[in-house]
């Protein structure tokens, strides 16, 4: 029995079985990892079990807490809705402002999902009100929030910056936040220019965005919000200043939050997503199997046969694209496909960056599609006269062709370049 074949079917059966039957992939992995290793692989449970990420479900846990917070008290809704007002009347303006506090809501720590949870309705409601076109609203929020998903303490830039650091590429945090915001922003822009931006920003009407809002979206801000934007403030100031310990920094302001009381402990602890988590963990479980029976260098193999030097950043961004489309980047595109960069770049004589950086902008530049979360919260959140299964075959396509689109930037940028 091969077991190399036996852990990579492991691996797709997961995938795939969750997917079609709608159950959290990381549970399933969790027991074929088990069933793998020690049924059919003669490992100890405690090899096995050595596999669990602790250091990034520690880390996972205390940033999703400390956001859930923010979360639960309404510091973030509160912030997002004042912010629109920067638009300052100019209809072409908001899309861009709405994209600016998707990166930025994101990279305080709260990720592409919490974001776009945050943002879309907001947004989507703008679009409608304002006659502003709900897919460029769409792609500049989609965009926007995955610009700022590789914070390093926003959920996708802690498990990228873990798995990287396993790879040997560690210390990458901020050059990985950049290149994957530089690539999302270049093609948000590109969608806002194609789809009517020029047009917008000359339309000689000015809006009121603030008047959309009811009178208490505006109210000011309460000492206990004021106090979690000071612990998020802090936090992120730690990490890049002082180089400060995210597990040690997170941990500590959850603590003082919770002290503080600024929400309700309770309903913090549920906000956490839980599920997305046990994803992560489990998949990474399944994958440090792949690594010990050779499953990863079986991945890396296929690769390999169909890449060159200059052509594998485009390869595996299309790769990691096309498998993100059906399946959750965090969860599952990242933990299968950054273990294997050390031995693309070895046996092709690649930059292992590169390499990385082509998996990161791949797997998320999809995520517009209403197949991810991000773009059916948007599309979801649209009640405007535009006919919403229109709306939905237009983002929908858009999402599957950055698939495409990811490879040839990738190719360009951090192959031929």
């Amino acid at each position: 029995m091969n077991l190399a074949w036996v852990s990579l079917a492991a691996l797709a059966a997961a995938v795939v079985v969750g997917i079609w039957l709608r159950l959290n992939v990381g549970l399933l992995a969790f027991g074929l990892a088990y069933i793998v290793g020690v049924g059919l692989g003669d490992m100890r449970a405690a090899d096995v079990t050595s596999g669990f990420p602790l250091q990034l479900f520690l880390v996972l846990v205390a940033v999703m807490l400390l956001f859930a917070q923010a979360q639960v008290n309404g510091t973030l809704a509160k912030l997002a809705r004042h912010s629109i007002r920067l638009a300052r009347g100019n209809a072409g303006m908001v899309p861009i402002v709405f994209f600016g506090l998707s990166v930025g809501i994101a990279t305080m720590g709260g990720g592409n999902i919490a974001a776009s949870a945050l943002i879309a309705p907001i947004a989507m409601a703008a679009a409608g009100r304002l006659g502003i076109s709900a897919f460029l609203m769409t792609i500049m929020v989609g965009n926007g929030c995955n610009a700022g998903a590789y914070s390093p303490i926003a959920p996708t830039g802690v498990v990228a910056s873990g798995l990287m650091a396993n790879a040997g590429l560690a210390g990458m945090e901020w050059r990985t936040y950049w290149n994957t915001f530089i690539a999302q922003s270049a093609v948000a822009f590109g969608g806002y220019f194609l789809l009517g931006g020029i047009k917008l920003l000359r339309r000689p009407e000015r809006v009121d965005v603030a008047a959309q809002l009811a009178p208490e979206d505006l109210a000011p801000f309460t000492a206990k919000q004021w106090g979690t934007l000071g612990a998020l403030a802090a936090l992120l100031a730690s990490v890049i200043f002082f180089k400060l310990d995210i597990i040690v920094g997170a941990f500590a302001a959850v603590a003082l939050l919770l002290v503080a009381r600024v929400a309700d402990q309770e309903a913090a602890i549920k906000a956490v997503p839980w599920s997305t988590i046990l994803m992560v963990c489990g998949v990474s479980t399944l994958v440090s199997v792949l690594e010990k029976t050779g499953g990863v260098d079986m991945i890396v193999d296929g690769l390999v046969k169909i890449s060159t030097p200059v052509t594998v950043t485009g390869v595996v961004a299309f790769v990691a694209g096309l498998v993100s489309a059906y399946s959750s980047t965090v969860g599952v595109v990242l933990p299968t496909f950054l273990p294997t960069v050390p031995g693309l770049a070895q046996r092709l004589g690649a930059d292992p960056m590169a390499i990385a950086s082509s998996i990161n902008v791949g797997g998320h530049l999809v995520d517009v599609s209403p197949l991810s979360t991000i773009g059916a919260i948007c599309v979801a959140a649209y009640a405007g006269t535009e006919d919403r299964q229109a709306l939905f075959n237009k983002v929908l396509a858009w999402g599957l062709s950055m698939a495409v689109v990811g490879a040839v930037v990738c190719w360009v940028f951090f192959g031929l370049l």
